[in-house]
């Protein structure tokens, strides 16, 4: 047995030796992409996120040649990219296109990789082999850490504010004119104050189960909304969910009346019988990222916010504003990180009053407010504790 028939993707798994095929071209093609596929399960990538997406965009860059990947060229990855800056309603962003080049980078690096066969399988049936279509020379250089449209900000306060109006009136509009979708705009506008109090991301949110709300014992005002365990955080590349604990913190104070609002009025008006999510659907379902868009959307144009902003500005402006209330700015990122999940503040004698590490210590000016982190620890050698 050779190397190759024991690689998942390998083309002597995917095509049958010895069977006439009746359009050949297509079927190698599709067995690329099918064995594609399956080299990336392999390594846990996810389906929806990563390895659909990048199925998709090569049978749109196929198209666009009107080839297979044997005839390929760098002419025809070149024509792509230009065509795609070209568009006249919306050309695309520079963090776009590299992503795609990267994309059909990887792939040709799969389908040339003598490991897995489809070279030889291409030059015996088709008599050319694969190549490598993205090089130094027409790849887009990463010169910048951050690419993103400058148009793209945190919303400020008095925009932030304008937002929250604006979803909680979409609730009056559409019962003064007698419509159905009341209740889904209720879950909209407490959705959008949730995804700003604790700086979650849009799967971050629609993950979130009822278990997930938590107390905080040092903070018994807040009651059981102390704390939001986040157990669907931003993953790594074939890796599971990172988890964090996001704390309620005391200029937030604002977003408890709103969840229990939610929690005990609204969302058994959905009838969700033993589901568990927190944010539920008319049809008794978890609600998706897609309607997290359309829910700020909706409140962003009855705002009359630049369309430029999108849901993560929300987040954005989470991180903003704790900065601007006085918390460090190193605590801030660390507080966020699911890498390092901070779940208490401790004192530890004799430490000094800065933070370094997962586990360092803060200064005065962050841990001299009382309840404001789990432990409520003052003084100069209050340490982080994961």
């Amino acid at each position: 047995m050779s190397n190759s028939d024991e690689l998942a993707g390998s083309a002597p798994l995917e095509l049958v030796e010895g069977v006439a095929l009746l359009n050949p071209e297509l079927a190698v093609f599709e067995a690329m992409l099918s064995g594609w596929a399956r080299q990336q399960r392999a390594r846990f990538l996810q389906e929806s996120q990563t390895i659909a997406p990048r199925i998709a965009l090569v049978r749109r860059f196929a198209a666009f040649s009107g080839q297979y990947p044997w005839d390929w060229q760098p002419s025809e990855a070149e024509a792509f990219i230009s065509h795609l800056r070209s568009t006249a309603d919306r050309p695309v962003a520079v963090s776009t296109a590299r992503s795609y080049e990267v994309v059909l980078r990887l792939f040709c690096a799969f389908v040339t990789d003598p490991r897995y066969g489809w070279s030889r399988e291409c030059l015996s049936r088709f008599g050319r082999a694969p190549q490598q279509i993205f090089h130094e020379w027409n790849s887009i250089a990463h010169v910048s850490e951050y690419e993103g449209d400058p148009r793209r900000r945190p919303l400020t306060y008095d925009e932030v504010q304008l937002l929250f109006d604006a979803a909680d009136g979409r609730v009056e509009d559409i019962r003064s004119r007698r419509r159905k979708g009341a209740l889904a705009a209720m879950r909209d506008a407490a959705l959008l104050k949730t995804i700003y109090a604790y700086g979650l991301r849009r799967q971050e949110a629609c993950g979130l189960d009822l278990v997930d709300l938590r107390h905080n014992p040092k903070a018994a005002v807040f009651g059981r909304f102390g704390a939001l365990f986040v157990r669907y955080g931003k993953a790594s590349r074939g890796g599971p969910p990172k988890r964090r604990t996001v704390l309620t913190v005391p200029e937030m104070d604002w977003i408890v009346p709103a969840l229990e609002q939610w929690v005990d009025e609204v969302r058994p008006l959905f009838v969700p019988g033993r589901h568990p999510a927190l944010w539920m659907t008319e049809r008794r379902g978890r609600l998706s990222r897609h309607c997290a868009n359309e829910a700020f959307t909706h409140a962003r144009t009855a705002a009359g916010l630049p369309n430029e902003l999108d849901l993560h500005c929300l987040r954005h402006a989470y991180i903003t504003h704790l900065v601007e209330f006085g918390y460090p700015e190193r605590f801030v990122q660390v507080l966020l990180s699911p890498q390092r999940c901070v779940h208490d503040v401790q004192h530890e004698p004799g430490a000094g009053g800065y933070l370094c590490g997962g586990g360092g210590y803060l200064p005065p000016s962050t841990t001299q407010f009382p309840g404001r982190f789990d432990a409520g620890a003052t003084g100069a050698d209050a340490r982080l504790a994961a």
